[in-house]
């Protein structure tokens, strides 16, 4: 099965490596542009401090050698050399000045450093200017206190120092820049090494798997072939022009030569003429057509083949269109499965039903004369033996005292054998009712039921043992959906043979339990400590007439245990028992989880 996660993931690849190595080599020389930017504009900054500071020096220079031509003049010195320098020191001062201003603009605070020395020396220029109006007399010399009525070196030392600190600044920011520049040069050159080897390593885990690839797709069409060839069932491929194109070895063995192993190459033979014939009937060949040219599925069409052995066999066909990556044209995959054994089969079991059918019928006719029977032969018996059990007692009434004590025996015989013959019809009256007898579904109240059974039986226990002592543990039992009446005689039977076989005990225990299985089913259970009974018979322990101990130890008709089983197979649960000699038996039945009070309840016949 292919891995389309790893395909997904091997799709992105080439688009991811192409945006790495985008980014790789555009984005470092943005960066690197803009720091070669800012490293221009350092430059220029610095180289602009640099002027600012020459300017400053030169406009210092002009300041001093223009003060020195003053202090020369007042010292007496009064020379054409001395003039000219005072007159070219001053003509410089305002050009200073002017160049000043301009390039220390981009900076307020300069400018208003500047701005105050300029108005200074304009000053000093007035100062001297007037001084120097009229020199018949000589150069005066208050011209010697312009230095100290206006002093500028203070200014010019501010000026300085501030220049001094932004080159400071702006060198380090420069440095800075640099080094950004060298580390993303580095950088860059080892992420581009490192792209390279990725590269270098994807080309090759490409060829890798690519070479794996082919390789799995070789073993991938060797083992579809194998497991073609293994196929039981025959398989072709059929073309447009209805030849056969593939086919496994199944199909050659059932279709080719009769003296063949299935080694037979059936490849390029027309369809109808393969097999000897078998496929020559021309209602299947148009629905292969229909099938190549609709696009139509053919599913479970059974068609009748004579093979090339002469066997009639009954094939069931299946076809449908598929594409083939190695041809354009359109083929049609057959499969096709020998059903001739599962027909003779199913005819044979169809037969058998039919049979079973009659004899379900007969069986059902059996049990509905039965019961019949059973119902006319109880009514009709009662007569006789009401008769047999009334002129038994008026016989005794008769003999009176008279009678010895043998013919009172017989008396008495005649008697208890009428009761119990009676008492025979009615339970077989009731076996006969729980099984024609339609069913009335309603809410029946488990622990309700189970306590009015207990204190019917303890009645009859007080009235026919007084003083015996029964200890009941009952638990809490559920409410559930059935027929009361047939219930209630589950209970009477069940709880009755617990009270029964435990009357040699003292005291007796009988326990009821309930416990709801994993299914849903109700599971309830009656145990008793009385006188059990041996497994090995208990096959029997639900049959009518069916006794586990002898009527002269514990009476009764073997009746109720078969009419409990009725009524739980009616209500669709069961009833099984567990036992041992002389060690008490617990009897278990189930109830299903459909007879609960919530489940939507179907009426029952």
């Amino acid at each position: 099965m292919p891995n389309t996660g790893v395909d997904n993931r091997e799709r992105w690849h080439l688009p991811a490596l192409g945006v790495t190595i985008i980014a790789i080599v555009l984005l470092p020389f943005a960066f690197l542009a803009d720091v070669l930017g800012d490293s221009a504009e350092a430059a220029l900054q610095v180289d602009h401090t640099r002027r600012v500071e020459t300017t400053i020096y030169a406009l210092t220079y002009d300041i001093r050698n223009n003060e020195a031509a003053l202090l020369a003049l007042v010292s007496g010195i009064n020379t054409p050399l001395i003039r000219a320098r005072l007159a070219e020191s001053t003509a410089r001062i305002p050009a200073g000045f002017k160049t000043l201003a301009e390039l220390t603009r981009d900076d307020p605070d300069q400018q208003l450093r500047v701005g105050e020395l300029k108005g200074l020396l304009e000053r000093r220029a007035a100062f001297v200017d007037d001084l120097l109006a009229d020199t018949s007399d000589g150069i005066p010399a208050e011209v010697g206190e312009i230095v100290v009525r206006y002093p500028v070196r203070e200014l010019t030392d501010q000026i300085l120092a501030k220049e001094s600190q932004r080159l400071k600044v702006r060198r380090t920011r420069a440095d800075r820049l640099r080094q950004q520049a060298e580390w993303l040069m580095w950088a860059t050159m080892f992420a581009q090494l490192l792209l390279f080897g990725l590269v270098v390593w994807l080309s090759q885990r490409h060829s890798r798997r690519r070479l794996e690839s082919e390789r799995d797709s070789r073993r991938a069409n060797a083992r579809a072939l194998s497991v073609l060839q293994t196929v039981r069932e025959p398989i072709a491929l059929v073309d447009e022009r209805r030849h056969v194109i593939m086919h496994n070895r199944a199909f050659a063995e059932l279709y080719g030569d009769a003296a063949g192993d299935g080694d037979e190459d059936l490849r390029g033979q027309p369809l109808a003429e393969v097999g000897g014939g078998a496929w020559s009937d021309a209602a299947v060949l148009q629905r292969l057509t229909d099938v190549l040219v609709r696009g139509r599925e053919l599913w479970d069409y059974e068609h009748h083949q004579t093979t090339r052995d002469g066997s009639e066999r009954v094939m069931l066909l299946n076809a449908r269109r598929m594409p083939l990556p190695d041809r354009d044209d359109r083929v049609v995959l057959l499969t096709i499965s020998d059903i001739t054994a599962a027909k003779a089969t199913e005819n044979r079991i169809r037969e058998l039903n039919q049979q079973l059918e009659g004899k379900v019928e007969q069986v059902s006719d059996v049990n509905r004369e039965l019961e019949a029977f059973s119902y006319s032969v109880s009514h009709d018996l009662r007569a006789p033996l009401r008769h047999v059990a009334g002129f038994a007692d008026k016989l005794g009434r008769h003999l009176g005292d008279n009678a010895d004590d043998k013919s009172r025996h017989y008396i008495d015989v005649i008697g208890s054998s009428a009761r119990r013959m009676s008492t025979l019809i009615d339970d077989l009256l009731v076996y006969s009712r729980l099984g024609r007898s339609a069913m009335r579904l309603q809410a029946v109240d488990m622990q309700s039921m189970a306590a009015e059974t207990r204190a019917i039986l303890d009645a009859n226990a007080e009235a026919d043992s007084p003083g015996r002592r029964i200890e009941w543990r009952i638990a809490p039992l559920p409410i559930l959906v059935g027929d009361e009446n047939m219930l209630r005689q589950v209970w009477l039977n069940l709880l009755g043979n617990a009270v029964k076989y435990s009357a040699n005990r003292d005291p007796a225990v009988i326990e009821v339990s309930h416990q709801r299985l994993d299914d849903g089913s109700h599971h309830f259970s009656v145990r008793d400590n009385g006188a059990g009974f041996d497994m090995q018979y208990a096959g029997k322990l639900f049959g009518v007439f069916q006794r586990m101990h002898k009527a002269s130890e514990y009476p009764g008709t073997g009746i109720g245990l078969a009419s409990v089983r009725r009524v739980l197979m009616r209500h669709g649960g069961k009833i099984w028992a567990e036992a041992e000699p002389d060690a008490g038996a617990t009897f278990h039945f189930t109830l299903p989880a459909t007879l609960d009070p919530n489940q939507k309840q179907e009426p029952r016949t």
